[in-house]
């Protein structure tokens, strides 16, 4: 990819990310375990368990991902290569990890994504508030998803054409 692409490319992926990163750390701030599951059931408890543990993993990942992708654009020389391996990361950590979370608390189905319906769908029915930022992230993810797709396989078969291990 040519310099300015990858330069707007991180640009516009690290604004998308700060927004994602804001409305994780509002949630995760204002929610407790206890304010989730106010009926006490131990099956939503489980539930709410794990998906805090995997926003909080999202969290991490897209912090650590925000702040590198900083670091590539506050350089004086635009580096390409760390760029490219950032975007990579990008899309196989904070992208991944939202789209397959750990402990399955929601999934994404596909036959749900061209009929203007939400395609996540939870394995449980949650509270409004973790609905709602579920939703609002998945929208915030599709588009670095799609802006990534790029990283998911003909960036790898650049650098394993290089001899690069990755």
């Amino acid at each position: 990819m040519a310099v300015f692409q990858v330069k707007t490319l991180c640009e516009t992926t690290r604004n998308q990310l700060s927004g994602a990163i804001a409305k994780m750390e509002e949630f995760l701030n204002g929610h407790s375990l206890a304010d989730l599951n106010t009926d006490n059931d131990e099956a939503m408890d489980e539930f709410y368990k794990g998906y805090l543990a995997d926003t909080r993993h999202l969290l991490v990942f897209s912090d650590v991902a925000y702040e590198k992708l900083g670091v590539a654009l506050r350089r004086p020389n635009f580096n390409v290569e760390y760029a490219e391996k950032v975007l990579y990361e990008v899309y196989h950590s904070s992208v991944n990890a939202f789209f397959y979370p750990k402990h399955e608390c929601y999934s994404e189905d596909g036959r749900y994504a061209y009929t203007g319906q939400d395609a996540i769908r939870f394995r449980k029915k949650p509270v409004r508030a973790v609905r709602d930022l579920t939703i609002e992230l998945s929208k915030v993810f599709e588009v670095l998803r799609d802006d990534l797709a790029y990283y998911e396989t003909d960036y790898i078969t650049q650098k394993r054409m290089q001899g690069d291990k990755v």
